[in-house]
């Protein structure tokens, strides 16, 4: 590779890096081809973007990128590095978690998501947890939802009560 196509990949790496505020980066490097594949094609089902990106490379776009929040994640720069952005924050996480039932790869190295920044595989279990967007809204209606349902609930019952 030299050093206009260095550029060039550093480059479109700045400008994902600033596009998304979820990221996650993965060991996938004991990984079979096949099971490389298969976390791949679990990701691709799921929207989720994955690339194998050099160190170097994606410090040098860290470095560039405009939230000096993302700097947080170069000591993870270590071994082999998949780089991954999502829309759904927990995706991710939950889809590594599954996919290494009995194994230890992919491991989480670090994930920057909504501000935050999560370093090592003992966070996986942290980023699981978080709600997505969709999941925080479906709460808040829940939960403006509940009073008006006593008040009904209520009503028919006093109404019930009357006809007996």
């Amino acid at each position: 590779m030299n050093k206009t196509e260095k550029t060039e990949v550093i480059d479109q790496l700045v400008e994902k890096l600033n596009a998304n505020d979820k990221i996650y980066l993965a060991d996938c490097s004991t990984l079979t081809v096949e099971k490389v594949n298969a976390f791949r094609r679990q990701c691709f089902e799921k929207k989720i973007s994955v690339t194998v990106v050099k160190n170097t490379l994606l410090k040098k776009a860290i470095e560039r990128a405009n939230d000096s929040k993302l700097a947080e994640l170069i000591p993870a720069l270590k071994g082999e590095t998949a780089l991954i952005f999502t829309d759904v924050s927990n995706a991710p996480a939950k889809i590594i978690k599954e996919f290494r039932k009995g194994d230890k790869k992919p491991a989480l190295k670090a994930a920057y998501v909504e501000q935050m920044v999560f370093m090592g595989d003992n966070q996986l279990d942290a980023l699981v947890s978080l709600k997505s967007k969709n999941e925080l809204i479906a709460d808040v209606v829940a939960l403006l939802q509940s009073p008006i349902q006593r008040v009904i609930g209520a009503l028919e019952n006093k109404g019930e009560d009357k006809a007996a």
